[in-house]
């Protein structure tokens, strides 16, 4: 490149030196240029024999230029392209990629349907079916001319660059339909064509727990860590959450043994999943390794304090009388003696063995700093053991209708409540975004006071609270709450 530039370089420096050469000449030259022709002489002097030059040259220039015309023309019209073909041909090309441009502003303003006019036009000047055919799937869609953008993605299909586009767009009509079993052929394929597309990722390991394939959300979990999309904690902590729904599965066809054995590995993968420890110690409770279901829920209660670890522990040994039930949760109650669920879960045990002064010592205070329906319910059966007035059973009682539900499994996504554990929410779709905790929005007096009316009329009630840990179905010797608060009347 260099050398050429220095050759152009030099030529322009030779004509300007000739040119000048010649000016030099012709100005020094007093007899001017004499021209013969055909019997004819001409004298001409500098100025004009330097116009005669620029005439010849401009004349010369004129008939190349027509005699290339005349031959394009009779190549053209013998079917070959020529300059004329190639003109019309830019033509189309500056108005199709005029087009594509205006498509793509209006797609981006929000312009559906003079998006799809635009591209339209584009496919109709440009031969780029990758540009104008993906521009009018989306601004068909955009537009809400669902048949059409159909139609344009299935072209996609056609080409191997495109495929996957064309895949993922019908993707997305169908998840937008509601159409989850071909949603899922096509999430799979996609995943198929391109296994580190984080997106097709996502929907593809949603679709899969939707219709409780585990097995296949294990894997594309796995595939998610090895494209780094992960980090290790948190695909261990996932991990563990479709190995638990995989052992439920297992369990609910009878195959005790691989559901033990699943519900366990999920739970050594995440110990702090409570439901993983529960369906874990049941298993072995089934297998009689009750040492181990020991372990398990003691490992799980030191992480966090829970009803269902305390219900689970119950069944170690169903026929226990209440004393020796209340010495034996000592092995929990002695890891975390000051939280909240742990005075919940004694005060219930001391109720049950009627110990009552044991159980209000163990309630405290949480009835004026964190009253709850739960507690305020295990306070009334406290007053009722104890033999206070028939007033004050019924006062608790009627705060316990207007308190807090105390903490229930919410998703942190939509705050939606869910009676129990699962791994995606039933209102927002969320993967593991389950936790134990209090709602956001409690329920509070109403300004007619409409709740007290079953108080008025002699009929108190005690709405549903969470399950306690150790439930009158697990444990016939359990007091029953409520019955309490219907002797009360």
């Amino acid at each position: 490149m260099m050398i050429w530039s220095l050759l152009k370089v030099l030529l322009f420096i030779i004509a300007i030196a000739a040119l000048t050469f010649g000016a030099d000449v012709l100005l020094h030259n007093e007899e001017g240029v004499r021209i013969a022709v055909a019997g004819w002489e001409f004298t001409l002097g500098p100025l004009q024999t330097a116009i005669l030059l620029l005439v010849l040259v401009v004349a010369l220039w004129t008939v190349m230029k027509l005699v290339g015309f005349i031959v394009a023309t009779l190549r053209f019209l013998n079917g070959d392209e020529t300059a004329i073909s190639r003109y019309f041909d830019r033509n189309r090309e500056r108005k199709g990629y005029q087009a594509l441009t205006e498509g793509l502003l209006a797609l981006a303003s929000g312009e559906g349907r003079l998006a799809l006019i635009r591209a339209q036009r584009a496919e109709k000047y440009l031969e780029r079916p990758e540009l104008t055919t993906l521009l009018v799937a989306q601004a068909a869609e955009a537009a809400g001319d669902g048949k059409r953008a159909t139609e344009a993605y299935k072209t996609l299909l056609a080409t191997e660059a495109t495929r996957f586009v064309g895949i993922r767009g019908l993707l997305k009509q169908k998840l937008v339909e509601g159409d989850t079993d071909t949603a899922l052929a096509l999430a799979e394929k996609a995943f198929a064509l391109k296994p580190k597309h984080a997106e097709t990722q996502d929907i593809l390991l949603k679709l899969q727990s939707e219709k409780a394939d585990w097995k296949g959300a294990r894997a594309t979990l796995g595939a998610k860590l090895k494209a780094g999309a992960l980090p290790k904690d948190v695909y261990r902590r996932r991990d563990a959450v479709l190995a638990l729904q995989e052992a439920r599965g297992v369990m609910d066809e009878t195959a005790t043994a691989e559901s033990r054995d699943a519900a366990i590995e999920a739970n050594r993968q995440s110990p702090d999943l409570i439901p993983a420890a529960v369906l874990a110690a049941r298993g072995l409770i089934d297998r009689g390794d009750k040492k181990s279901a020991t372990r398990v829920l003691k490992k799980a209660w030191e992480v966090r304090p829970h009803p269902e670890l305390a219900a689970a522990f119950a069944e170690i040994e169903p026929d226990e009388i209440p004393q020796e039930r209340l010495k034996r949760f000592r092995t929990l109650t002695a890891l975390h003696p000051d939280h909240d669920e742990t005075r919940l879960l004694l005060a219930e045990l001391n109720i049950t063995a009627e110990e009552y002064p044991d159980a209000r010592r163990a309630l405290g205070d949480i009835v004026t700093r964190h009253p709850t329906q739960r507690a305020l319910a295990i306070m009334a059966a406290i007053e009722r053991g104890e033999g206070s007035d028939e007033a004050v059973v019924r006062g608790w009682l009627s705060k316990a209708l207007t308190a807090p539900r105390g903490p229930q499994w919410c998703c942190d996504k939509c705050q939606a409540i869910h009676a129990t554990w699962q791994p995606i929410c039933e209102n927002c779709g969320g993967f593991d975004t389950l936790s134990w905790r209090d709602p956001v929005e409690t329920h509070g007096a109403s300004a007619t006071g409409a709740e007290l009316l079953p108080l008025l009329v002699n009929e108190p009630v005690i709405p549903s609270t969470t399950p306690p840990k150790v439930t009158p179905e697990s444990d016939p010797e359990i007091i029953d709450l409520a019955a309490v608060a219907r002797s009360a009347n």
